[in-house]
């Protein structure tokens, strides 16, 4: 989609560069969604790939990902062989379904900034414990929660000129024993249901569901729950949680995301 309103395109080579926010600007990184439809009110992008940020960091706390680190860049990933989550990586990377060209340009800060439910980078991050560090216009800086991040469908805590400056998630997340899931109307339709379950050394159990709700949600237990326990919590999100468009009702989703869950609830309790 040619942008026929934009009149400049600013590449800073620093933070300090950064120009100030000022109304029509646009944060520009892979920009696979933001040239795929018009943007009438943007007059000047702001190309942050300039900056040269690491695409990850691999330390003994966890790994950091940059705000602009690319899916394609996320999948080849070489991680610590105790990290026996990482395979939640690969999954998915492949649940954003599309060519080697968007796997090469999307970034895994956008996957979380456009926030859309299905975002697998959102249920990736929030499964892992994920940590936002947000650069905010006054130029303070926030970290909070990727479940407190998304707020809603295509819905963030961030303000006109705030910044996603990359996403950590800790190492002993990492460790964690995992198991993913995964629903879709249609063999390469976009995610209706994607729930990941995890489980630490010490049985602690998490469930994490995405894609069918409206944004992410955790249920927490202290162990594996048995299936009453799970389907009772799960009947408790609220009706107006679950999505609904054209990617699955919520009835659907709703039921989807029971079974679905059941199936990781019965892989980790072993």
């Amino acid at each position: 989609m040619d942008l026929n309103t934009i009149t400049s395109v600013v590449v800073p080579r620093a933070s300090e560069a950064l120009p100030p926010w000022r109304a029509g600007d646009a944060w520009l990184a892979g920009g696979t969604w933001l040239f795929s439809e018009p943007q009438p009110d943007a007059s000047r992008l702001i190309d942050l790939t300039g900056l040269g940020w690491p695409a990850a960091e691999v330390t003994e706390a966890g790994l950091t990902l940059a705000a602009t680190c690319t899916i394609a860049a996320l999948d080849r990933l070489d991680l610590p062989p105790d990290w026996s989550a990482a395979p939640l990586i690969g999954l998915c990377c492949r649940a954003l379904l599309g060519s080697f060209k968007i796997w090469n340009a999307a970034t895994v800060g956008g996957n979380l900034c456009l926030a859309l439910p299905a975002g697998p980078m959102i249920a990736l991050a929030a499964a892992l414990d994920g940590t936002c560090l947000v650069w905010n216009a006054d130029g303070t800086c926030l970290s909070l929660p990727v479940l407190d991040f998304v707020q809603g469908p295509q819905a963030t805590v961030l303000r006109p000129g705030d910044l996603l400056r990359s996403i950590a998630m800790p190492a002993a997340a990492l460790r964690r024993r995992a198991a993913f899931r995964r629903a879709s109307l249609s063999p390469h339709g976009r995610s209706g249901a994607l729930v990941i379950g995890t489980r630490d050394p010490g049985g602690r159990f998490a469930l994490t569901v995405t894609a069918s709700v409206r944004r992410p949600v955790r249920l927490a237990f202290l162990e594996p729950p048995d299936a009453e326990t799970l389907a009772r919590a799960l009947a408790a999100i609220p009706e107006g949680h679950w999505y609904d468009d054209v990617h699955g009702t919520p009835d659907w989703r709703r039921h989807v995301t029971r079974d679905l869950a059941e199936e990781i609830r019965a892989e980790l309790a072993r």
